[in-house]
């Protein structure tokens, strides 16, 4: 498979997980962009014939940034520290709480304290130094999405 065409599967994925995270059905998800059901299903599934534009109403309907990134800027502006201070992120400071006396965790296991807990995040008290480090760990770690 074309490098092209397994990223188009892979955003096609991403997307179809975020409207079912969010308990949207293909019908009402596919009504609130201005496409059928049929293309919705088709751009769940990486078809590169759908255009562009529907890509974009379907991230857009969904709540989503359809955006093109530089990877080579990326890389050098999300570098994720070798260890991440508790102190530094109020949330997941919070989810370590059973964690006495540690002050720094690996970027792994702070992505598996968010994965695991995400039900206790306060998102609207997120900084937004703490929900770069989520997307950063999502990104680098999780394969660009967090299992929640």
């Amino acid at each position: 498979m074309p490098a092209h065409q397994e990223r188009l599967s892979h955003l096609g994925e991403r997307l179809r997980v975020a409207r079912k995270r969010q308990r949207v059905t293909t019908v009402a998800a596919a009504e609130a962009a201005g496409i059928s059901r049929v293309t919705l299903h088709r751009i769940e599934r990486g078809e590169p014939t759908v255009a562009v534009g529907a890509w974009v109403a379907v991230a857009s309907a969904l709540g989503l940034a359809f955006d093109l990134i530089d990877p080579n800027a990326a890389v050098q502006a999300s570098k994720l520290p070798k260890k991440v201070r508790l102190r530094d992120y109020p949330q997941l400071k919070k989810l370590a709480w059973q964690m006495h006396g540690v002050d720094e965790i690996s970027p792994r296991e702070a992505l598996q304290l968010y994965e695991r807990n995400w039900r206790h995040v306060d998102r609207a008290a997120l900084s937004e130094g703490e929900a770069a480090l989520i997307d950063k760990l999502s990104r680098e770690i999780g394969g660009g999405r967090l299992l929640v």
